[in-house]
């Protein structure tokens, strides 16, 4: 299947895309190709499959929320590139 130029120009259009003569008639097959390939997966029986989330079986890994003492700054500051007056410096931004 391959796409009409007028479709590939409104498929453009509404991907705010500016294509070159050459990009609008490699697209046509290329765009083409990939409907050729949703047609074939559209066939497939997936009636009895499940769907998923994941293809591997997942959960989540929680650490217990408990409470417990801050970091010291000092110890906080040491993994900052630059500090001032005990503080983070960053730069500005205006």
């Amino acid at each position: 299947m391959t796409l009409s130029r007028q479709e590939v120009e409104h498929v453009a259009m509404l991907a705010r895309l500016k294509l070159s003569e050459e990009e609008k008639e490699r697209l046509s097959s290329e765009l083409g190709a990939i409907l050729d390939y949703v047609e074939r997966l559209e066939a497939l029986p997936t009636a009895e499959v499940e769907p998923l989330a994941h293809v591997l079986p997942m959960h989540n890994a929680f650490r217990p929320d408990e409470p417990r003492a801050p970091f010291a700054r000092d110890e906080m500051l040491a993994n900052a590139p630059q500090a001032l007056d005990g503080l983070f410096k960053v730069p500005r931004i205006l």
